[in-house]
């Protein structure tokens, strides 16, 4: 199923929702289309809507400050852009800098995106004990990277240039 960035009033990202909430949204003029997927509509009998890949609410929807994004592994293989923080190719797992073995846990700081070479390779040492360097230094995103980063993974190419991502 799609996913569809929520922009708040004032532009800034609030969440990603499926395509029939966003579609829910649009129908009862809570929230207007920014961008639709190109040459795709949703259509029934007095229903005609483009499917929307961006949408931004009418009204400001006041949101309580949120100062960490929450971890996860695909938010981490995300930041890291699925490239291998030891040695550069594509990356499919993540590694525990300090293991959790160790006393490592689930953090921004902790985790790297790796390949299963070096996550084998590492396994249950610190990259000093394995004689591995890291090529970046692991750092926390803040709730608005994640969420658009999420959301851009796979149509970077196709998002508005307002949206300030990288190409």
């Amino acid at each position: 199923m799609r996913e569809t960035l929520v922009l708040n009033a004032s532009f800034e990202p609030l969440a990603t929702v499926s395509l029939r909430r966003a579609v829910v949204l649009v129908m009862q003029d809570k929230a207007v289309v920014e961008q639709a997927h190109p040459g795709l509509r949703i259509r029934a009998a007095a229903v005609d809507v483009p499917v929307p890949r961006v949408i931004r609410l009418s009204r400001y929807v006041r949101v309580p400050f949120r100062r960490q994004a929450a971890w996860s592994r695909r938010g981490v293989l995300v930041r890291d852009q699925h490239r291998c923080g030891y040695c550069g190719r594509r990356a499919t797992t993540v590694d525990h800098i300090v293991p959790r073995s160790r006393g490592g846990g689930d953090s921004w700081l902790n985790t790297v995106a790796s390949c299963a070479e070096d996550n084998h390779r590492k396994a249950d040492r610190t990259p000093e004990q394995a004689g591995m360097r890291l090529l970046t230094r692991p750092f926390e995103p803040t709730p608005a990277d994640v969420l658009v980063a999420a959301l851009a993974g796979s149509v970077r190419e196709e998002l508005p240039e307002w949206l300030g991502l990288p190409a």
